[in-house]
């Protein structure tokens, strides 16, 4: 994984507008960037090249039939340093090895445990772990089991 800088790039790819805002408040209060806001796969398939995501939070219900799983394949191929963190209130409808995502933050959620998620990841994203460790095991289920709260 790249080493990357502070402030991070954030996807938020959720079909509720007033939850997509949030998080978008949320990352960037945070101090990082929303590079940009998608409800469906179609319009992440859309996203211009330019600046990749360092970070994609990924709701698991999405506009148009597509699903967070469908997102997910397709960020892991077109940006594959990206960590991609499914935010749901459906996590028992992800699979238990996360279709190759690193995290999940359960909705609801509170601000103060989405915060620690933001920090978390940042800690992750620009200090990854050393290559020798186990693919997935800087990013365990119980990592986020914080963020798993009600708010």
């Amino acid at each position: 994984m790249e080493r990357a800088a502070r402030p991070l790039n954030f996807l938020i790819v959720e079909d509720e507008p007033l939850i997509s805002m949030d998080i978008e408040m949320m990352v960037e209060d945070a101090g990082h960037h929303v590079i940009a806001i998608a409800a469906a796969l179609d319009e992440v398939e859309a996203l211009p090249d330019g600046k990749a995501p360092n970070v994609a939070l990924v709701d698991m219900h999405l506009a148009r039939g597509s699903t967070g799983l469908d997102v997910n394949s397709y960020v892991q191929v077109r940006w594959p340093n990206a960590i991609i963190v499914f935010v749901t209130a459906n996590p028992q409808k992800i699979p238990q090895d996360f279709a190759g995502a690193h995290g999940v933050i359960a909705k609801p959620f509170s601000l103060a445990g989405f915060m620690s998620a933001v920090q978390y990841l940042e800690e992750v994203v620009c200090n990854p772990p050393p290559v020798s460790a186990p693919p997935g095991s800087f990013v365990a289920s119980e990592a986020f089991a914080a963020f798993r709260e009600a708010p």
